[in-house]
């Protein structure tokens, strides 16, 4: 198990969305994080106290949790200085990068010798089996996204937590580091070997009870030509009964690939839902989930409004709004 509560690692993160892993955790789980480390130049802050690593041990952190998501998961050389310390200091370090604490040599030594435990969540710790693609009892729902970073992962975490609410058998079901760590339990789809993923998802999301929501997390786009691999997955082993688009509206490009623009939400639907419609021929596509940060009150409000009229279905923020009605869509499947 990995101890709480955290220090979450924000290094050097070139910007915001860089630090969604650390992010996500303040904002699901904030009583496990008591502050967070930024190194200079760092471009992002999740809004907590800044600490070192000696403020962070008087406040009784257990753990240093890498909150950065970087493009190709590496640990940079001034990283690992910090991190170095922070096991000679008595704390654990745990991340969910590509490149893994284990394969860290200065790290592996500073561990064993100060007796602490690296963590690497992207470590898959199961056999998965082959998808069988056999129908399932329960009810699933998996947010799918025009690009990678829009709000997948908050969209199932707030769809969840409202039905939670109103005392509906629901269950998030993580499939990446950041809904593992605020979880504590979850498949690190993108770490599974190609041939095994979707038969992870089907191991994630067992037959249930006929009323039970699964909210899958969302990972990748069918239109981003580095991560799609992932969302087929997730669709095909999933067999989603409800598809949630989400979207994020002031990108100019994919996030990463500066020559490719970003779908429109008609694609998106008319691309994903025939592709779900293999594995589960009733799959349908329930609402639109908006991740609206960067625009004004009286601006997300008028999008959302334009928005849900021009494609017929509730559109709104879950974080900004409240999920409720992307779950009285659910409610009327």
């Amino acid at each position: 198990m990995i101890q709480t509560p955290y220090l979450l690692f924000l290094g050097d993160a070139p910007d915001q969305l860089a630090a969604k892993v650390a992010q996500g955790i303040k904002d699901w789980n904030p009583d496990a994080a008591v502050g967070q480390y930024r190194m200079e130049g760092c471009g992002a802050d999740v809004g907590l106290a800044d600490m070192t690593l000696e403020q962070a041990q008087a406040a009784g952190a257990k753990t240093v949790v890498v909150g950065v998501a970087n493009r190709g998961g590496y640990i940079s050389k001034a990283w690992q200085e910090v991190l170095v310390k922070a096991l000679q200091m008595g704390f654990d370090i745990a991340s969910g990068l590509h490149n893994l604490l284990r394969d860290e040599d200065a790290l592996v030594a500073a561990a064993r010798v100060n007796g602490m435990t690296l963590h690497d969540v992207r470590i898959p710790s199961v056999a998965y089996p082959i998808a069988n693609g056999k129908k399932r009892s329960g009810k699933r729902c998996l947010a799918i996204g025009t690009d990678c970073s829009v709000g997948k992962m908050y969209t199932g975490l707030a769809m969840d937590t409202e039905m939670q609410k109103r005392g509906m058998k629901s269950t998030f079901r993580p499939t990446g580091q950041t809904g593992i760590l605020i979880t504590g339990g979850g498949v690190p789809l993108d770490a599974v070997i190609a041939d095994f993923m979707a038969g992870a998802v089907e191991y994630l999301t067992p037959d249930n009870d006929a009323d039970h929501w699964d909210h899958i997390e969302g990972q990748g786009s069918l239109f981003h030509v580095s991560y799609s691999g992932v969302t087929m997955a997730l669709i095909h082993g999933g067999q989603p009964d409800a598809l949630i688009l989400a979207h994020e509206p002031t990108r100019k490009h994919m996030r990463g690939l500066p020559d490719y623009d970003l779908p429109t939400l008609e694609q998106l639907r008319d691309t994903a839902l025939p592709i779900a419609r293999i594995a589960n021929p009733n799959c349908v596509v329930a609402g639109i989930s908006v991740n609206t940060q960067h625009l004004g009150a009286d601006a997300y409000e008028e999008y959302l409004a334009d928005l849900e009229k021009r494609m017929g279905l509730p559109a709104v923020d879950p974080f900004r709004q409240g999920a409720g009605r992307l779950v009285d869509a659910l409610e009327a499947i």
